[in-house]
């Protein structure tokens, strides 16, 4: 039984090569204290999303491995893909579940951050809550340029990576390494091959465009269903409900004459999110998580 549990939900820039992945993921298998929940890979945006849960040290000590892995199997001078990335392993967010705080999340992203700069040099921005300056803070702004423009990006000072080389690691780039709040990754797809449109809606949704507080947003092409979709981070559903923006996302669309055709959760989401949702669309009045029988056994 684990008395603290951290969550930690890395980024691998590979979904296509499963035989890859597995050897990624293996990473977090069979270890003591260590539970790997979920991991999930994307054709489209050629990456693949883990959810793994553990006692701090011991997960500390899986990522690293991972990380190790992922750079010795992914060569980013190869890599095509619709998400934005700039490295193998791109982001490393650290969660704080059960007894657990966010400063602890930070220290073992910061022991993380250091341990792959040493055993592999691959240099880290950290970032979120564990961001060293005010512009680091936002995924989005340490990633623009992506693998393709990051050397010359940090050639800025401003842009030192935290730990590590400083410039890219020539096949594993740069990682963002970081304690958060809960993320839901949410993506919403329209009935549409038009991306200019799922990018017209997400800039209208995203905080850093004039749009919701906790949602960060991009359109994405879905080749393989020719439809384009409007890719979600929800960055504290607390403060941002689902339904709120999934409603926006339609009103939205309807501008355009395009209808939403559905939408999905990446990896694994809070229930309370969903719960949120389900008061809102059934106008249950009065409810209380007690009420849900899972929480109660």
């Amino acid at each position: 039984m684990m008395n603290k549990i951290l969550e930690c939900v890395p980024n691998f820039s590979e979904g296509r090569d499963l035989e890859k992945v597995e050897k990624i993921v293996s990473s977090f298998r069979g270890k003591e204290n260590v539970k790997l929940l979920d991991y999930s890979t994307d054709k489209d945006h050629n990456r693949c999303v883990v959810t793994v849960v553990g006692e701090p040290e011991p997960l500390r000590d899986a990522v690293i491995e991972a990380m190790g892995t992922a750079a010795q199997l992914i060569d980013m001078t190869k890599h095509e893909g619709q998400h934005p990335r700039m490295g193998a392993t791109d982001v490393v967010p650290f969660i704080p579940v059960r007894n657990c705080t966010v400063e602890e999340a930070d220290q073992i992203a910061k022991e993380v951050a250091k341990a792959v700069a040493e055993k592999f040099e691959i240099p880290s921005f950290l970032y979120e809550k564990s961001a060293t300056a005010a512009h680091r803070e936002n995924l989005a702004a340490i990633r623009k340029g992506q693998f393709e423009g990051m050397a010359e990006k940090m050639k800025d000072p401003q842009w030192k990576p935290d730990f590590g080389p400083e410039t890219i690691h020539p096949t594993a780039g740069v990682t963002a390494i970081g304690a958060r709040m809960p993320l839901v990754a949410y993506n919403v797809n329209l009935d549409t091959p038009n991306l200019d449109i799922a990018t017209q809606i997400a800039h209208k949704i995203r905080h850093i465009s004039g749009g919701f507080r906790y949602v960060k947003a991009m359109g994405v092409m879905l080749e393989d269903r020719n439809i384009a979709q409007v890719s979600i981070n929800m960055t504290d559903y607390t403060k941002t409900s689902l339904y709120r923006v999934f409603e926006t996302v339609k009103m939205e669309a309807r501008r355009y004459g395009v209808n939403v055709v559905g939408s999905e959760v990446i990896g694994l989401t809070p229930m309370a999110a969903l719960i949120d949702c389900a008061e809102y669309y059934l106008q249950i009045e009065n409810f209380n998580m007690d009420q849900v029988l899972e929480t109660r056994l």
